[in-house]
């Protein structure tokens, strides 16, 4: 399994990245399943070696998981020494009262057992010996501490409640080291001392399981231990379950032994490696060394191969893990093994996911899809494998049940069946949320999304005013605001405010939509005006919240910070024209990132239709708008306008970055001053005509006055 790594790909951090380019610097992102389907659809996951070896481990009644790290036995060396005694030292000062505390540490810092029994003569018999036989190990004087550890133990069960399951894990430890020094010594031949110390160890895990006190989970790191013994005795198989058992306990030094078991093995010449192999527990540590892709990450391809095939060979008919080696030879491409295999592989969860994928290479979709559903259905809803990375440096948190879902929908989406293609993809959570959001706000109809919504996604809890601001929103809260954006750039304005997962996201999608309509119902041209320009302010203050889309062209889903291009829409493996018309009527208009600026300056542009273009105002929201789309072809469509209609205004020289604000209160004097200077511009061209006439019509009122008057006298 690869592990994610974040400070690579921030070395060269990318704000914007064209299609078409890769992704050679910035952050990791998740894997989208929809990106390239018939490599989704093709490509079986590697397994995770921790999952995988956990899996080999056997339950041990009574032993509970650790809930801390086991603890590293402190003759693995000096620097190992401290955190182990700091811990047991913790341990014995919240165990015992103050002054068995201090007499106990006084007593650990004595050279001699003897003086020990000495001078804790006060003390419990438990702590007495137990301690006694401690300064004896730490002085080398094996023998002498496995002999205090004994008495420990044959005492009555009463009398040691504290220390039975540490005597026990000691004793073994004694016994094991004595067997190293005793290598040359008739009396107690190592073999004799290494079974011992085997059945001291089974002795603490079933001390621990009984309730004696084990606060150091000695219970479970006595299967390391004990394991070790194993694989000094040449007992890899032995070992393997032993280390297995603690892996599935919780244990990373059991993980972390395997790994190195592994390791080993797969270093040894090509006829000892065939010896191992002879034992399953062997063959299913290697089988989940491949199926990891631990081989990938450490080995040469070459390596790996070899290891394929030796374990293929080594299996006979031991097929008890027939769906892993299935699944194996299918990463592999040998795809008729992997039918093979399958025919003793059962109805897991592994063995229908091998047989969906091989369904779709015979170009069976119907059976394909009959197998996934089978492998959903088989595999436990809390199986997780952690985290793996892709060669496109995607990352991923597979948990198989998901993930097959996924798959499942690339063929609902190839089928038409979109409503059950999202649901897929909704199950997973977050794992999948970018291809869910894709189908959501691109290949359903808008009806289809609110029916689901309304039906299935109930509003979550609104956030404590406490609550971390930097904590995940439940995905349900995530599709609900894509559903209020998607209503909101439909025009359906009324419907969308209470689909918003916070208040004041509600007052702003229910500001911008009473604005949007009052730009064509307010009976003045200047209350229309301010209207489409209030709308526009909220569009371009809270675009991305209230009209961005989640996935392209802004990534509301990446906050806006980033930018992962506008896919090509065209026919392709499992994408219909039926889909593909589908995505293309809900494409962004303009189909930019952040269009929602677009909007906003187009807003700010039909205000300008209703404002005279003498007036202060107009000048106002044509720079602001412009300002709105800084660097676009639509900031320099609404300064060539402002020149061609517009006042002088002094900040014009700054125009789209220093702007007044729009004075509407003054604008109604303006239109009759501009209706006066529209008759002019009409009028112009006739001037001379319109100048004899005036004279004409003067004179002949002045004729007419002249003859009324003689009339008159």
């Amino acid at each position: 399994m690869s592990i994610r790594n974040w400070p690579h790909r921030l070395l060269c951090l990318s704000l914007s990245v064209p299609f078409g380019t890769a992704l050679a610097c910035g952050p990791d992102f998740p894997l989208r399943l929809l990106d390239d389907r018939a490599r989704t659809l093709a490509e079986l996951p590697e397994t995770n070696f921790a999952f995988e070896v956990s899996r080999l481990g056997q339950q041990i009644a009574g032993l509970k998981p650790t809930t801390e790290l086991t603890l590293t036995p402190y003759w693995y060396g000096e620097d190992n020494a401290r955190p182990y005694r700091e811990q047991r030292d913790q341990i014995e000062a919240n165990e015992l009262p103050e002054t068995l505390r201090n007499k106990v540490a006084q007593l650990r810092s004595l050279k001699d057992a003897q003086q020990v029994e000495v001078q804790g003569a006060d003390l419990p018999d438990e702590l007495r010996l137990y301690t006694a036989g401690a300064v004896a190990f730490d002085a080398g004087n094996h023998p002498q501490a496995a002999a205090y550890f004994r008495s420990v133990l044959a005492l009555p069960a009463e009398q040691r409640k504290l220390r039975s399951t540490w005597a026990a894990y000691s004793l073994g430890r004694a016994l094991m080291a004595q067997s190293t020094e005793a290598a040359d010594s008739a009396e107690q031949p190592p073999q004799t001392l290494r079974a011992q110390a085997q059945k001291a160890f089974e002795q603490a895990r079933a001390l621990s399981a009984e309730g004696f006190s084990d606060p150091l989970e000695l219970g479970v790191a006595s299967l390391g231990e004990q394991a070790r013994l194993a694989r000094l005795d040449g007992d890899w198989g032995h070992a393997v379950q032993l280390y297995a058992s603690q892996t599935r306990l919780g244990s990373p030094s059991g993980y972390g032994s395997l790994r190195q078991l592994a390791g080993e093995l797969v270093a040894m010449p090509d006829a000892d490696l065939q010896t191992q192999l002879k034992q399953p527990a062997v063959q299913k540590l290697i089988t989940a060394y491949l199926l990891s892709r631990m081989a990938y990450f450490n080995d040469p391809q070459e390596q790996e191969l070899r290891l394929t095939r030796m374990l293929q060979a080594s299996v006979g008919d031991n097929l008890e893990n027939a769906d892993r080696l299935a699944a194996l030879s299918y990463q592999g491409g040998d795809f008729k093994a992997a039918r093979s295999y399958l025919q003793h592989a059962g109805d897991t969860g592994m063995a229908w996911w091998v047989r969906a994928k091989l369904a779709l290479r015979d170009g069976d979709k119907a059976q394909a899809a009959a197998a996934y559903a089978k492998a959903a259905a088989a595999f436990p809803k809390d199986e997780a494998w952690g985290w793996r990375q892709t060669p496109d440096w995607d990352y991923e948190s597979v948990r198989p049940g998901c993930r097959v879902d996924g798959e499942s929908a690339v063929l609902a989406l190839d089928r038409g069946d979109y409503v059950q293609a999202f649901d897929l993809l909704y199950r997973s959570q977050d794992i999948y949320w970018p291809d869910a959001a894709t189908v959501a706000e691109r290949v359903l109809t808008l009806d289809e999304l609110k029916g689901y919504v309304d039906a299935q996604v109930p509003a979550p809890p609104a956030p404590k005013e406490d609550a971390d601001p930097y904590a995940p929103r439940p995905v349900a809260a995530q599709l609900r605001d894509l559903l209020g954006r998607r209503l909101l750039r439909e025009g359906r304005f009324v419907e969308a405010p209470i689909y918003f997962s916070t208040p004041e996201l509600q007052s702003a999608a229910r500001q911008y939509g009473e604005q949007r309509e009052e730009g064509k119902t307010r009976w003045t041209a200047t209350g229309r005006a301010e209207a489409l320009y209030t709308a526009g302010t909220v569009a371009r203050r809270q675009g991305m919240e209230i009209l961005g889309y989640e996935m392209s062209p802004d990534y509301g889903w990446l906050g806006g910070s980033f930018s992962l291009g506008t896919p090509e829409l065209k026919p392709g493996p499992f994408l219909e024209l039926a889909e593909l018309k589908r995505q293309q009527t809900t494409e962004a208009a303009p189909n930019l990132r952040y269009h929602y600026r677009y909007i906003a300056a187009d807003l700010a542009n039909q205000a300008a239709d209703q404002l005279p273009h003498t007036s202060q105002a107009f000048a106002s929201v044509l720079c602001i708008g412009a300002g709105w789309v800084a660097g676009s072809e639509q900031e320099v469509t609404l300064y060539k306008r402002y020149i061609e209609q517009g006042p002088y205004v002094p900040w014009a020289a700054n125009f789209g970055q220093q702007c007044e604000q729009p004075k509407f209160d003054e604008v109604n004097k303006r239109y009759i001053e501009q209706k006066l200077n529209d008759a002019r511009g009409m009028l112009r061209p006739y001037k001379v005509q319109l100048l004899a006439l005036g004279v004409l019509v003067l004179g002949g009122l002045g004729w007419l006055w002249v003859r009324r008057r003689k009339a008159q006298g």
